[in-house]
């Protein structure tokens, strides 16, 4: 019996490939790519066509475009959206928002040197551009805040005089002399927010009149002040005018005493 065929000599086994370059980083030598054309050029030898005909007509429009963007690693994370509809990126330790609706739930973030993708059931719900020059950042697009929260992102000083003006002309006097009070307006903008919170629970008229007995008090008339006249139901009792304030004379406090000449006074000169 004869023992099991010798393998053949690795000269003969391991040819390299004329067309496959020596190394992936290295372009295609000029001469492989000549004999590559040549060789898909080469017509079939059992149907009409070639290699590249067969390509062009049957292949390439099928083909994909190459992505916009090269390939990037990623890290992936879970993450639980918190209360004011944002997630905590531990990395950077910013903050990113996503749609108020999914408040509570758990996510998966995805994390590349770029970008902060947050996923929910596989489903991209939200796309940042990835911040890293601070920590402590919040990054907050207008369209994942509740409806109540926008308007609020709408608010300046022009709004809040303009309200003012609608209500009265002392709710006005009020609300400029806050904005006033701050070196930046932007700084009262909290303050004439929580003052329309009170015109809705009191009414535009109470608050009005509240704003009528603040300004009486003191021409800068503070938040607090407002609400306890509110609270007090200070703002029912009526504004005395300045002439109004002016102690009365004798003759008006007592109306009905009797002059000089109920008395007889002209006869007896």
């Amino acid at each position: 019996m004869t023992g099991p065929a010798k393998p053949p000599p690795s000269s003969t086994t391991s040819q390299a490939n004329p067309f496959q370059p020596t190394s992936l980083w290295r372009p295609w030598p000029a001469a492989s790519t000549l004999k590559l054309s040549e060789f898909n050029d080469k017509p079939f030898q059992k149907k009409p066509g070639s290699r590249q005909s067969a390509f062009l007509e049957e292949e390439k429009a099928l083909l994909l475009s190459l992505p916009a963007s090269p390939y990037e690693l990623a890290t992936w994370s879970k993450a639980t959206v918190q209360y004011d509809y944002h997630i905590y990126a531990d990395r950077d330790r910013n903050h990113y928002s996503v749609p108020y609706e999914y408040i509570r739930h758990q996510v998966d973030v995805r994390t590349t040197s770029k970008t902060i993708e947050v996923f929910y059931h596989s489903h991209r719900i939200a796309s940042h551009v990835r911040i890293r020059s601070k920590a402590g950042e919040h990054v907050t697009l207008p369209d994942h805040m509740p409806e109540k929260h926008r308007q609020y992102l709408a608010m300046d000083s022009d709004y809040f005089r303009k309200w003012a003006k609608d209500v009265g002309p002392h709710a006005l006097m009020v609300v400029s002399a806050i904005l006033s009070a701050h070196k930046v307006e932007k700084q009262g903008y909290r303050t004439c927010t929580s003052l329309m919170k009170l015109a809705d629970k009191y009414s535009l008229v109470r608050f009005e009149d509240a704003c009528q007995r603040a300004l009486s008090y003191t021409p800068s008339p503070s938040y607090k002040t407002v609400q306890t006249i509110l609270k007090t139901g200070q703002d029912r009792v009526k504004v005395l005018s300045e002439q109004e304030k002016k102690p009365k004379t004798n003759a008006e406090t007592h109306g009905f005493v009797r002059g000089a000449d109920y008395y007889g006074g002209r006869d007896n000169d």
